[in-house]
């Protein structure tokens, strides 16, 4: 019995959703969970200092345990069976000093009811009773979908196989680590909310809380409302820390807009009018500083995984564009031991460059990625870094970097040169117009697919010929198999051409022969119906494709008709009456 009372075993628990089940035992200090079979995930541990409420409720695997923390955390332990509540009661008590809470779930299976925001986690109550909860930690971000609708993304563990069974990871890791349980993962939820609210305030332990016997309080948009405060419960907005660096009104073509962007110590944020993102720096995989054709501006591509998600819409790189002349002025909001302690010589307390360059600078030394820019083995023939291009109907242009290619704006496409088959150059018909361009087909290895990139200026065959050898890319041109068919083209249609020309001019010879001859019946059709003729007449004039000669002839024929003028005044009195 006095082992019974320090520590306490249950066999075939899931921790947090995890995939295998495991052994955990809680005893005063606290609890520990380790996975059984091996593969399951790592051991955790959890200081009994930290609990602060518990729940007693059915869950997935028969009846669940959740055990909400001081730091606004959760742990769920699943898989009790029902006759272990009285026994699970009194561990809680005797060891914690906290009373097991039973809660019944809704079990109408109504869609609509009331959303409840706690300490921990976001509840869906339908008649005082939980359908369904969502943990703060489980939302990536959230948007206004419409005037009344909220939707909440959901996030998503960057590895398959990684369950977030421990607690201690702390950081980004920790996001997604209940949801990366199954192959199917639910990842956004909409919320329809209309009609308007009054804000809450909030109590020291964070439970909404309505304020007695206040007056004059605002009313406010409901779906506004639940999408502010679950910003700041899900910490989506204003992270924690200061934001050192902000650029607004950042114009991005992909995702196409205007977004402010606020640096913090660990991530940025994205401000649109629509939509907010908050993205942690590993998420960057890829960072490009790509400058334009135009000799105007210079693109900023970031690469993301996992990518950004706009409703079903994924975006794998960020397009930023910036106008080169364009310089800013900014002072890092940073101290000055941080500054020459964690981030000396990568970034500087104060920036007075292009814009472009200070936003690479500063994302450089927050996230520690490296900048690429494009190739100095290739030089257009414009003496530009990129060649304009086309996939499919989108037109872009195509980089050539040390290591792979770089399409953007849309579809953003990035192609390193490891996974290049071969490279086929090749024309598009036989046309005198193909002569001017040509197409590139990339083809990908091991039946990855291929890419084309359509109507690329001619003159750009031979740098680009010239960079592929460089970089020992295998290339094939299919152009000069067909020389001669593009020759034997260019000559019928110049003989096509000559024959037109002769054509045209035999007709400019006659003159305003054949409208004379028109010209004659329509005088006389005139003579037999003069109203039809007053509409033929008329409708001939505003036409405007008559010589002059051909309109002096018409007139001299009108003259010679005195019946016509003579029946005009007639009609014009009668109308008049």
């Amino acid at each position: 019995m006095s082992e019974r009372k320090t520590v306490e075993e249950f066999n075939g628990i899931y921790l947090d959703l995890s995939k295998q089940p495991g052994k955990v035992k809680f005893a005063e200090a606290g609890l520990a969970w380790r996975p059984t079979g091996g593969g399951g995930g790592e051991n955790f541990a959890l200081d009994g200092q930290q609990f602060t409420q518990c729940q007693w409720s059915r869950g997935a695997r028969g009846h669940e345990v959740k055990i909400l923390l001081r730091d606004s955390g959760l742990i769920q332990l699943d898989g009790f069976e029902a006759e272990e509540f009285e026994r699970v009661v009194k561990i809680f008590r005797l060891f914690y000093g906290l009373s097991l809470e039973h809660k019944d779930h809704a079990l109408k299976g109504w869609n609509w009811g009331k959303g409840e925001f706690g300490k921990a986690e976001l509840a869906f109550n339908v008649q005082n009773r939980p359908a369904f909860e969502i943990p703060y930690s489980e939302v990536s971000n959230t948007n206004l979908a419409g005037k009344n609708e909220v939707a909440v993304e959901f996030s998503l563990p960057a590895g398959g196989n990684e369950t977030g069974t421990n607690g201690h990871m702390g950081g980004a890791r920790t996001k997604g680590r209940k949801s990366g349980a199954g192959k199917d993962q639910l990842v956004e939820m909409r919320f329809y909310i209309p009609g308007t609210a009054t804000k809450k305030e909030n109590d020291e332990d964070g439970e909404d809380k309505s304020p007695d016997g206040s007056e004059g309080e605002e009313q406010h948009n409901a779906a506004n409302l639940f999408y502010e405060t679950l910003m700041e419960k899900a910490e989506i907005g204003e992270v924690a820390g200061d934001t050192f660096a902000t650029f607004l009104e950042v114009l991005h073509l992909t995702p196409r807009g205007r977004f402010g962007i606020d640096m913090y110590e660990a991530s940025f944020r994205l401000r649109g009018k629509t939509y907010d993102y908050k993205i942690p720096y590993d998420n960057i995989k890829k960072f490009m500083l790509l400058p334009k054709p135009d000799d105007l501006h210079t693109l900023i591509t970031i690469g993301l995984d996992p990518p950004l998600r706009q409703g079903q819409t994924r975006y794998p790189f960020l397009v930023m564009q910036f106008k080169r002349e364009e310089e800013v002025t900014i002072e890092l909001n940073m101290t000055k031991e941080l500054l020459e302690g964690k981030y000396k010589g990568k970034l500087n307390a104060r920036y007075e460059q292009p814009q472009h360059t200070v936003v690479a600078q500063v994302f450089r030394g927050l996230s520690g990625k490296k900048i690429v820019q494009p190739s100095k083995d290739f030089v257009s023939h414009h003496q530009q870094s990129g060649v304009k291009c086309s996939i499919k109907a989108n037109e872009g242009h195509l980089y050539c970097l040390d290591k792979s290619f770089m399409f953007v704006p849309k579809p953003a496409t990035y192609i390193p040169f490891d996974n290049i088959s071969v490279i086929v150059m090749s024309r598009v018909g036989g046309a005198v117009s193909a002569s001017r361009t040509f197409d590139i087909t990339v083809t990908m290895k091991n039946g990855a697919g291929e890419t084309l990139f359509s109507n690329i200026n001619r003159e750009e065959q031979k740098p680009l010929e010239d960079f592929f050898q460089a970089k020992g890319l295998r290339t094939k041109n299919e152009m000069m198999d067909d020389s001669s068919a593009l020759i034997a083209a260019a000559l019928k249609d110049a003989d096509m051409a000559s024959s037109d020309e002769e054509v045209v001019a035999a007709r400019a010879d006659r003159g305003s022969a054949d409208e004379d001859e028109e010209s004659v019946d329509e005088d006389f059709k005139t003579d037999s119906e003069s109203d039809v003729a007053e509409e033929y007449d008329s409708a001939h004039e505003s036409s405007g494709s008559g010589s002059d000669a051909e309109m002096a002839d018409g007139d001299a024929g009108r003259n010679s008709d005195p019946p016509e003028v003579a029946e005009r005044p007639k009609k014009k009195a009668k109308t008049s009456k």
